[in-house]
């Protein structure tokens, strides 16, 4: 008599490894990709050359307050006040950043100058 094995379950796969390749690929994307194009400000750098001339124009950048020579002013009146003391748009502006100051702040004076036609913005070391 012909005698036939009793039939097996069949055993299911295990998903465990593959799910452990989902993962690492997810990783490997998650840390490889790049979520923002990083920005810059076109800066010119200067070597000396010509002499400072004209009033003083040094604006303090605080993280809540503009001080222009000393004197506190708003923001959107910082550039009326510029053009008062400068002759061309050319003329160099100092801007000091305090050291609570963060760098957004300062991006933000810097891109309000621009946009009202400074052109020679020259930062300096933080004021404490």
């Amino acid at each position: 008599m012909l005698s036939l094995p009793a039939a097996r379950r069949r055993r299911r796969p295990s998903l465990t490894p593959m799910i452990d390749v989902v993962f690492l690929l997810l990783v490997f994307f998650m840390l490889a990709a790049r979520f923002g194009l990083p920005q810059s400000l076109p800066i010119a750098l200067s070597s000396g050359g010509s002499a400072y001339s004209g009033a003083p124009r040094l604006i303090v950048v605080q993280p809540d307050a503009l001080i222009l020579n000393g004197a506190p002013i708003r923001a959107d009146a910082l550039p009326d006040a510029l053009a008062a003391l400068t002759d061309s748009p050319s003329d160099s502006i100092l801007l000091r950043p305090t050291d609570a100051t963060d760098v957004q702040r300062l991006i933000d004076v810097i891109t309000l100058l621009r946009a009202q036609g400074f052109t020679s913005l020259a930062v300096l070391e933080s004021a404490p």
